[in-house]
């Protein structure tokens, strides 16, 4: 059973692994953003946040022994920007990819240790690896905790909502191919970035790439229907069960089914007007 999910509350998953819910609810973010502590007598910390001071002060209250390492799934700015403070108070080694340029991303995160696809880490008495899985950012990694099979999904995966696709850093094709390759690795469980854990992981992950393609018909078809329209004119034929105050959102995802619509020679663009490519 999922324990409540309640901010500055150290919640233990399972032996070695416990959660601590950052005080930053929101539509983007769900109830908060999800830190997660792994192991007893040295401690990794994956995803400290945002820079929130009482966050912090839960981290170091959560922790069972001294905090050695700090993980980011990615640069954005609910996920990273405690790192440094966390960083400053326990001598932590930081580890995962530097911030791609734009907005939303966490310039100030500076790792000591750049990490690659499918590296294999030795953190205490927690192996993870490292799986590189871009889309919802070039540089995001999910992080596979090898003892238990779960795997720590960042934003790649959000338990209760889908997750922004935001070009240019963000990447629709890129981001349907991190969530196939997902289905090749043994999975019990997804611990995400934002909501609960996820125990079907492999029928969340076949939702999220059906729910994508059946958006990505919709899309053509609304282009087909409106030559000669923006994205943002497009977003009320596409997302009708989205509400209205989350239409300049949904933009940004169907500018990216767009996108790939384009690379996938189905579309075409004319400055910030798109038309259908027929063969």
């Amino acid at each position: 059973m999922n324990a409540a999910l309640v901010p500055g509350q150290a919640v233990e998953l399972a032996p070695g692994v416990r959660r601590v819910l950052a005080p930053n609810p929101g539509p983007m973010t769900g109830p908060g953003t999800n830190t997660y502590l792994l192991g007893k007598e040295r401690v990794a910390v994956v995803d400290p946040g945002p820079a929130n001071d009482a966050h912090v002060e839960a981290i170091l209250t959560a922790a069972p022994g001294e905090i050695s390492w700090i993980l980011v799934t990615h640069t954005h700015i609910d996920h990273s920007p405690a790192a440094m403070a966390l960083a400053s108070r326990t001598g932590a080694q930081l580890l995962g990819r530097p911030a791609p340029a734009g907005a939303s991303q966490d310039a100030g995160f500076k790792p000591h240790r750049v990490l690659n696809d499918d590296e294999a880490l030795t953190l205490g008495e927690c192996p993870l690896r490292a799986i590189h899985t871009p889309g919802h950012a070039s540089n995001h990694l999910c992080y596979l905790l090898e003892d238990h099979d779960w795997l720590l999904t960042g934003d790649h995966i959000m338990n209760g909502s889908t997750v922004v696709i935001n070009p240019p850093d963000g990447n629709m094709r890129d981001y349907l191919v991190s969530l196939d390759r997902l289905k090749t690795l043994r999975l019990a469980a997804l611990a995400p970035g934002h909501g609960e854990l996820i125990h079907e992981p492999y029928a969340a992950v076949d939702w999220l790439i059906e729910h994508r393609l059946q958006r990505e018909a919709k899309v053509a078809a609304a282009l087909r229907d409106n030559p000669g329209s923006s994205a943002v004119a497009l977003v009320p034929f596409v997302y009708r069960d989205v509400p209205e105050h989350m239409h300049g959102v949904a933009a940004r995802s169907l500018l990216a089914h767009l996108i790939k619509l384009e690379d996938d020679g189905r579309a075409r663009r004319a400055g910030e007007r798109w038309h259908a490519r027929t063969a």
